[in-house]
């Protein structure tokens, strides 16, 4: 794909956004159940902050969409340190989903994020159901929180995360009681740490779920052998990176096979162009770029340019083309 610098990150931008594409270009947009996308591309929960670091980057107006770091309804200081740890091809993760909390976040963060341009996916997490649902309801009076992502996959609290996204009864009552409470847009994000993850899409899905989002981390762990110990405070993290992708593409094929009509937000291990094309080409509707933004934070953008170019030299017109075109045939 070109490697030459983009013309974005000039400093002469014009005041107003650019087109998202040139009229007579490829069509890059994309509709998760009821929100439209200007483009596919987005970014992981958690991995991109709340967007605004990132503007010394990149125009995060040129994203098809922000998804937040994951708020809770009260603050959270995190897990102690260390709180990363790499491997080969991936790292470790205990964050422990710090974050300043739902009212901070409504008062302050939320109306920064909103002039950043792109609709805003708020990603959310509880420790029981009523925590979501008042979340959500507190959320709801805000147009600028364009879709929720219901968190029901964090392997690093101690309450609330896995214990919600492991149960395919557990996800459908939750997901139908935010329905109820949700009038936007409503994405689940989704567990690889399962046996069955079709069976928690499905119940997802039925539970009133517009997209779902596979996959978060799976359950890892270093340990360090000059202390013989596990290095991660709580013993386990959440693997992300390259040697997770493979898993994340094989579910997103197997839920797309099942749920064909379902969006599919896919993500695990994107770094490239032709990481995301494999997403796509697998079933996924749009893409969470993650762990990359740590390594080159203008990797989003880099992507998303690639998808422009692959459209361009392959003669496709609509990036909707692609998707799960790997499955066709």
């Amino acid at each position: 794909m070109p490697s030459e610098p983009l013309p974005m990150f000039r400093d002469d931008l014009p005041p107003e956004p650019p087109a998202w594409q040139p009229p007579d270009g490829p069509d890059l947009s994309v509709n998760l159940g009821p929100l439209h996308l200007h483009n596919p591309v987005t970014v992981a929960s958690g991995t991109f902050g709340f967007g605004e670091d990132y503007a010394d980057f990149f125009p995060p107006r040129l994203l098809g969409a922000i998804t937040t770091k994951t708020i809770t309804l009260q603050p959270r200081a995190g897990n102690p340190p260390p709180r990363v740890a790499e491997t080969p091809s991936g790292m470790l993760n205990s964050i422990g989903l710090q974050n300043p909390g739902l009212d901070t976040f409504l008062a302050e963060t939320l109306p920064r994020i909103e002039r950043l341009g792109p609709p805003v996916i708020v990603s959310i997490a509880g420790e029981s159901e009523q925590e979501y649902l008042e979340i959500a309801s507190r959320l709801a009076p805000r147009s600028s929180a364009a879709a929720l992502e219901l968190n029901l996959s964090c392997p690093n609290v101690p309450r609330g995360g896995l214990e919600f996204g492991v149960d395919p009864a557990t996800v459908s009552q939750l997901v139908g009681a935010v329905r109820r409470e949700w009038a936007r847009c409503l994405l689940v994000k989704l567990s690889p740490n399962v046996t069955d993850i079709v069976a928690l899409a499905q119940a997802a899905a039925n539970a009133g779920a517009d997209a779902l989002a596979l996959i978060n981390t799976i359950v890892g762990m270093v340990i360090d052998v000059d202390r013989r110990r596990p290095l991660l405070p709580r013993a386990t993290g959440g693997l992300s990176g390259p040697a997770i992708r493979p898993v994340a593409v094989r579910m997103v094929w197997e839920v797309h096979r099942r749920l064909p009509a379902v969006p599919l937000v896919g993500m695990g291990g994107i770094a490239s162009t032709r990481d995301a094309l494999e997403f796509i080409l697998a079933g996924a509707t749009a893409v969470g770029i993650g762990t990359a933004n740590f390594v080159n934070p203008c990797a989003p953008v880099e992507i998303l340019e690639g998808l422009k170019a692959y459209l361009n030299e392959h003669g496709e017109t609509s990036i909707r083309d692609l998707i799960g075109g790997a499955q066709r045939g």
